[in-house]
């Protein structure tokens, strides 16, 4: 694995939309008006829809489903607006913070060109897939702080109780989730109203995150998924 260097910071909140609508066209012209697809936002893409914390996102993960083909669609738009390859995708599905049920208890976003419906992962659900990531070199730690902030300012507070819930309606159960990442939830919780602790833990992903890529510039192909946790912790032990 070879972890990205320059990230890409093109989607926002002013254009997601348009890269969204701009795909369905394509689906459409493709597939014809008969053909139908349904995209969930999660991750980064989800929080710019449902959020204000954060300004962009390096690519839109999504779990997609239709009848039409759609890479076909995906790629051409990535061509026309020189976008990266993969900018629409749907490998979570691969990882541990996917689960069937997603759909379930998503909600209704925007409809394109008559063929495409976009719905978004939002609010307790959302931390819960974070929480089944959590990988401190991302933003998945942060973004559940985030969330929890602004749904305070809202009116709308998630409890810890709200979390379970949502974890054990994805993965069946509270312990989906180690008991490491569990207590450090509840710590997120009780400082859900604290910017400060916000701004710390940001400052941390993004330190973490440069020891990554210094390392991936000194150790070219080093990085793998099943590795890469293992090799932040000694990377973090040897600057102490």
């Amino acid at each position: 694995m070879s972890y990205k260097t320059n990230e890409f910071e093109s989607f926002n909140k002013n254009n997601l939309d348009d890269y969204l609508k701009a795909f369905s066209k394509e689906f459409r012209k493709i597939n014809g008006k008969q053909a139908k697809a349904e995209i969930v936002l999660v991750g980064g893409a989800a929080i710019l829809v449902n959020y204000h914390f954060r300004n962009s996102t390096t690519n839109i993960d999504a779990y997609i489903q239709t009848n039409g083909h759609i890479k076909e669609a995906i790629n051409h738009v990535g061509d026309h607006y020189n976008l990266p390859n993969g900018w629409l995708n749907d490998d979570f599905i691969k990882t541990s913070s996917f689960s069937p049920k997603l759909r379930e208890y998503s909600k209704y976003y925007r409809t394109f060109s008559n063929v495409v419906e976009i719905r978004t992962i939002s609010g307790e659900y959302l931390i819960a897939m974070k929480l089944k990531s959590a990988r401190d070199y991302k933003n998945d730690i942060s973004d559940i702080a985030g969330i929890l902030h602004e749904q305070i300012k809202i009116g709308h507070m998630i409890t810890l109780n709200n979390i379970k819930e949502a974890v054990i309606n994805l993965y069946n159960s509270w312990d989906a989730i180690d008991e490491e990442t569990q207590k450090y939830c509840e710590l997120l919780v009780e400082n859900a109203n604290n910017e400060d602790f916000y701004n710390d833990l940001r400052n941390n992903e993004t330190h973490n995150r440069q020891l990554i890529i210094d390392f991936d510039k000194k150790y070219p192909h080093q990085l793998k998924n099943d590795n890469i946790d293992n090799i932040l912790k000694l990377l973090k032990n040897s600057k102490k």
